[in-house]
């Protein structure tokens, strides 16, 4: 079978990482403006608490079945059987999941309306295929579907959400996009499956156990990513908090989104590389991942402190004042987060170790529920948020210990180096531009703007690595066109 082009996906995952981040850069002010603050506080607790729910309708299937199917994709009889195991077992555990959640809509005193219109996001768990494509590097069926979905879903937001009453609306919109854009995806799935005999088929015996595995993960990672939010909720009975917390995360999410969508195409790849035993290949597409991450990740990080005050004030109006605060603490989250996610991604889970990394997540998740207890009554949202960033350390310093042999911290710290000295080059210069002026989108594009340049150029001073790598790549592509040319 043809290895599928890396790149090619890499540009579908960059493509749909694009319209990821300026979706909300389109409807975050309007609805910040619209819904208020209390607003999108409830649509945050309540779509946390449905999020518990969905992660174990999953059960760790994503993760599990991508790298199934990426190691059995030059057999489509083999791969096929798999898929109808997985997805079979997907169901059952999504049947049992709506009767739990039921269960919870009857007991529940608050809210009550909200979790009936969530209940699609449950349903929606068995439709998602997601995984079968990612197994065979096949991104673009996903991103041209959801991308459809992702635009009806942002015009439905613009003709139908018009004051503080149509939260209800708001929430069905964004649970009913999410479920058709995973029911779209099915429309592609017979040309990729050949008959099998469903006699044969054991999902049960054959793949829940598996996945369990794959699941306490999973449930660790939710504890600081989801249950910060029904934290602040509980503890603080604010749903403005909560508002808060959602829109300065909604920020941090978006720029993690455009970083990992490397690690979403290298994930397949580096599962296959592992059956076949490629250690060196595979190392080196690690040590590249870093080089490329970093090169992004450490800027957003001395950016995002830098122009977050000007952001805030514009992009969300009047009464989210704090979330700037809230950015400015969050921003080591992608610098952060990048060191697990590649590690994770690229190595831990490619090579059958996701038992292994289970350690590190709930020692993680441990260290953030501990500290939201203790800082959330006192700080509200910018505890959970301190509890956070912590918590994604302990995370990172325990993958790398466990990814001895493929990456140490002196490389992690060469890698880095250069890269730090230019971005904090460029943080003085856009800081001081922000303090001559202020609130307004001019300033930030301004910002942004010369920051780029700024960073840039400090790279090409100070000869960083990734320069060379662009370069490379830049003369490969100009001789391709030239010999091209020559020989027409």
């Amino acid at each position: 079978m043809k290895q599928p082009s890396v790149k090619k996906n890499f540009v579908f995952n960059i493509f749909y990482q694009i319209l990821t981040l300026i979706t909300p850069l389109i409807t975050a002010p309007y609805i910040s403006r619209v819904l208020g603050s209390e607003g999108v506080g409830i649509y945050s607790f309540t779509n946390s608490v449905v999020t518990y729910f969905t992660l174990f309708a999953a059960l760790g299937t994503a993760s599990y079945g991508q790298r199934e199917i990426a190691m059995h994709r030059n057999s489509l009889e083999e791969s096929s059987k798999i898929f109808w195991e997985i997805e079979f077992l997907s169901i059952i555990t999504t049947i049992v999941t709506i009767c739990a959640w039921l269960t919870w809509i009857l007991l529940s005193k608050q809210y009550t309306i909200y979790y009936i219109i969530l209940t699609m996001n449950v349903v929606a768990v068995a439709f998602d295929i997601s995984w079968y494509y990612a197994g065979f590097e096949k991104f673009q069926y996903i991103v041209i579907r959801n991308s459809i979905v992702k635009l009806v879903g942002i015009a439905s937001i613009f003709l139908f959400i018009k004051n503080k009453n149509d939260i209800l609306i708001y929430i069905g919109i964004m649970s009913a996009t999410a479920a058709l854009g995973n029911i779209s995806m099915w429309t592609y799935l017979p040309r990729m499956l050949v008959k099998v005999d469903f006699k044969d088929l054991h999902p049960i015996r054959n793949h829940l156990k598996q996945t369990s595995a794959y699941f306490i993960p999973t449930i660790a990672t939710s504890v600081y990513t989801v249950l910060d939010k029904t934290m602040i909720g509980i503890i603080t009975n604010s749903e403005s908090q909560n508002g808060y917390y959602e829109q300065a995360t909604k920020i941090i999410r978006m720029a993690e989104s455009v970083l990992f969508s490397l690690n979403t195409v290298m994930s397949a790849r580096q599962a296959f590389l592992f059956s076949e035993g490629k250690l060196d290949e595979i190392k080196d597409k690690i040590i590249k991942s870093f080089e490329c991450l970093f090169a992004i990740a450490i800027p957003l990080m001395f950016g995002l402190i830098a122009i977050a005050n000007n952001f805030v004030s514009w992009f969300f109006g009047n009464g989210y004042e704090p979330v700037a605060k809230i950015i400015c603490l969050m921003s080591p989250l992608p610098f952060v987060i990048c060191i697990s996610n590649i590690l994770g991604s690229q190595y831990l889970t490619p090579s059958g170790q996701r038992v292994r990394s289970t350690k590190g997540i709930m020692l993680g998740a441990l260290t953030n529920l501990v500290l939201n207890s203790v800082l959330i009554p006192i700080y509200g949202a910018i505890g959970a948020t301190i509890a956070s960033v912590l918590a994604e350390f302990v995370i990172s310093f325990i993958y790398v210990r466990m990814s001895k042999g493929f990456i140490t911290w002196k490389q992690l710290g060469c890698i880095s180096e250069r890269k730090t000295v230019a971005a904090i080059v460029m943080f003085v210069i856009i800081y001081t531009i922000g303090k001559k002026d202020s609130n307004s989108f001019i300033c930030t594009l301004i910002q942004v703007v010369i920051g780029i340049v700024v960073y840039a150029g400090t790279l090409f001073i100070l000869q960083d690595r990734i320069i060379f790598e662009v370069e490379k790549i830049v003369k490969g592509k100009i001789k391709k066109k030239w010999s091209f040319w020559i020989l027409k």
